[in-house]
């Protein structure tokens, strides 16, 4: 009999880099759970998995709420087998200066970004200790080291760097890695709307954003996915507790 597939959870996979790495993953054999705010927003992800021969579910779950995971979780569990991977990549943005920031900009982002990348992983880490094998994986980002007007969220991804690397300590006895991925400019639907806020066209945008990145040129979804199906892999075993900067160059 075939062994079944490794389970996958990736949140905010229901577009950009979260549906980049549901895909990959799927495309390197993982069955999928695609989360994100509502099931009806993830049918576009699943739809591409499942018409590449790939297997897939759409989960509707708010990450900063326990209920919520639990269910979402639970239900992974039943319909797809226990989930042993987990990607935490969903997060909003609320930018603004400091002095502008309101308490609610705040705790909205740290409430998705930290708070869901806890409250996922309790549940997750779950059925990776009772499977012995578990691969945990949180998108940071360069703006962990400093971005002016994102002091909140600038927070949330260097926390997120911390909580890997405890992930590593308190897991890796039942053959658990935690790591983390921080990218630097990645061209999505978002960098649209960025571009149309400055006035620009989005290619003239990008390049020049690309000017500024060592390799010369901005970074695209499937970069990040790449560094995700790595430390998802078996291969990855013995690296752990690490963050990867995805970003053309030492600083971006």
């Amino acid at each position: 009999m075939a062994e079944s597939p490794r389970v996958a959870v990736v949140t905010g996979a229901a577009r950009g880099i979260g549906a980049s790495i549901a895909q990959r993953l799927a495309a390197d054999g993982r069955a999928v759970a695609v989360l994100d705010l509502s099931e009806e927003s993830t049918e576009e992800t699943v739809r591409a998995i499942t018409a590449a021969g790939g297997r897939a579910i759409g989960v509707g779950a708010d990450v900063s709420s326990a209920d919520d995971v639990k269910r979402a979780v639970d239900h992974v569990a039943t319909t797809l087998g226990p989930p042993t991977i987990l990607v935490n990549n969903a997060g909003i943005l609320r930018d603004n200066l400091i002095f502008r920031m309101t308490e609610d900009d705040w705790d909205a982002v740290v409430s998705v970004h930290l708070r869901g990348a806890f409250l996922m992983t309790r549940a997750v880490q779950t059925h990776q200790v009772k499977q012995e094998w578990g691969r945990i994986v949180c998108l940071s980002s360069i703006s962990a080291l400093g971005n002016r007007g994102q002091a909140n969220y600038t927070a949330a991804k260097a926390g997120l760097q911390g909580f890997v690397k405890t992930l590593a300590i308190e897991l890796g006895r039942y053959n658990v890695t935690a790591n983390a991925i921080a990218p630097g400019f990645i061209a999505t639907d978002m960098t649209r709307i960025t571009a149309e806020r400055m006035k620009l066209t989005h290619e003239g945008f990008l390049a020049q954003v690309a000017r500024e990145i060592p390799v010369g040129r901005v970074g695209k979804p499937e970069d990040i996915a790449a560094a995700a199906a790595f430390f998802t892999s078996d291969e990855a075993s013995f690296v752990s507790g690490q963050v990867l900067y995805v970003a053309g160059g030492p600083k971006a």
